[in-house]
């Protein structure tokens, strides 16, 4: 009976130095939990229970309990390396099983996918068209290396100032608005916007003052990349020589009325925002259809300034970078500036992480002792977030390892001088005569 106690404790003490020993080769392996093995003691019972001259028959191995404490974050030059803060896992695929990680190096795939080194593919809720994420469909994060296709404008807002003080044009001498004319009007503004090939267009506003208050609004078109590309647009139409030498027609005026306030008075003006509608002939949609809002404009006493211009369209554009952030939405940046978003990396928590099943490759499989995975978005509920440009390094504390590593060793070693004694006392009986 000695000896098969003394034997349970070799074997005990073997498991806690092959637990041990795995801490110990992982200390570098990203997003690895550190694991402790866990014993308890052996009685032999009846089912009158436990006599209380037992002295018990040796030890067992209860479990190997995995320590899901947070690993430190080591910062790194790629976009794709992606770590955590905080609970929760990466949600990965692999020919339909899905698997559970810490360990973020990533990198896209020859088919743009982006995949650890098992080529498991990266889950995320994919961004629906009003820059939303659909957070009831799961999909692989794909990276598009193909040119991506142009939008054409369809709003352009204009926050300019337009100087109180500046004197009426007159209009015995200047009756008839000419853009080439600076004297037939106050102030000028471009804005470059795109039609449904990609193609762009200088689009430049004329501003006459014809009272206090009181603004004609001129609008001309003009390709960028062929001066004499003929345009017409909307309203009420004039003929002109556009600057480059190219017949076209004059949209407006449009009336910008502005308040006592030096605010746009809406009522007063044209409807806002101002119409347009121009004829193109190079392959694109006939028309370009936009509008150009001027709510946020002013008349103040300074000098007239253009305080923002923006529009929504864009020119074709090939992918140059990834940009994450820390509730995990993937934007990709392309060569005409525009930043899409594909959409937002997903993350999962169990009610007892500890009973995640290793799966190797530094993955976990649910089982029925983890409960169901509960998918969110980083930051929500209990769920960390994202730090891109970084990985979770091991939890393995090396110090207390080595000396686990120590103990470990002195308990096999004294299991084995059981064996000895034991032996001793076998033999000492045997000689008896």
């Amino acid at each position: 009976m000695s000896f098969r106690v003394a034997l349970s404790g070799l074997s005990a003490a073997s498991k806690d130095l092959a637990v041990t020993g795995n801490n110990i080769a992982n200390v570098s392996t990203t997003g690895f939990k550190r694991s402790r093995a866990e014993f308890v003691d052996v009685y032999a019972a009846s089912y009158q229970g436990i006599s209380r001259l037992q002295s018990g028959s040796g030890v067992r191995v209860a479990q190997i309990q995995q320590q899901m404490s947070q690993g430190n974050v080591e910062y790194t030059n790629n976009n794709l390396d992606l770590a955590i803060n905080g609970k929760g896992f990466f949600v990965l695929e692999e020919a339909g099983t899905r698997l559970y990680s810490r360990a973020g190096s990533f990198a896209p795939d020859k088919d743009g996918f982006v995949v650890n080194s098992q080529q498991q593919r990266l889950q995320i809720n994919p961004a629906n068209d009003d820059g939303s994420f659909n957070t009831g469909v799961i999909s692989d994060l794909q990276l598009s290396t193909s040119e991506g296709p142009p939008r054409a404008t369809t709003d352009v807002n204009v926050a300019i100032n337009l100087d109180s003080e500046s004197p009426v044009v007159d209009s015995a001498l200047y009756p008839v608005f000419d853009p080439a004319d600076p004297n037939t009007y106050t102030y000028s503004t471009s804005v470059t916007v795109y039609d449904t090939l990609g193609s762009s267009h200088l689009v430049t506003a004329y501003y006459r003052k014809d009272g206090p208050n009181n603004w004609s609004v001129y609008t001309t078109m003009t390709d960028q990349t062929d001066s004499d590309f003929p345009v017409g647009g909307d309203g009420l139409a004039e003929a002109a020589i556009l600057p480059g030498g190219a017949n076209s027609q004059i949209s407006g005026p449009y009336n910008l009325v502005f308040g006592s306030t030096g605010l746009v008075d809406t009522t007063a003006s044209s409807p806002l925002p101002f119409n347009y509608s121009w004829s193109i002939e190079n392959g694109a949609a006939t028309t370009l259809d936009f509008v150009m809002d001027y709510g946020s404009s002013t008349q103040y006493s300074r000098d007239s300034g253009v305080n923002a211009i923006t529009q929504n369209g864009f020119t074709t554009g090939l992918l140059t970078g990834i940009d994450i952030d820390d509730k995990g939405v993937v934007f990709a940046r392309y060569t005409n500036g525009n930043d899409q978003p594909l959409g937002q990396v997903v993350l999962a928590s169990f009610a007892n992480p500890q009973g995640l099943q290793p799966n190797g490759d530094s993955g976990w499989l649910q089982t029925f002792a983890s409960g169901e995975a509960l998918l969110g978005e980083p930051g929500s509920a209990s769920l960390g977030l994202v730090q891109s440009g970084a990985l979770e390094s091991s939890n393995v504390n090396l110090s207390e390892e080595l000396v686990n590593l120590i103990v470990a060793q002195r308990n096999f070693q004294a299991n084995a001088q059981t064996i000895t004694v034991n032996d001793t006392i076998t033999q000492t009986i045997i000689n008896m005569r």
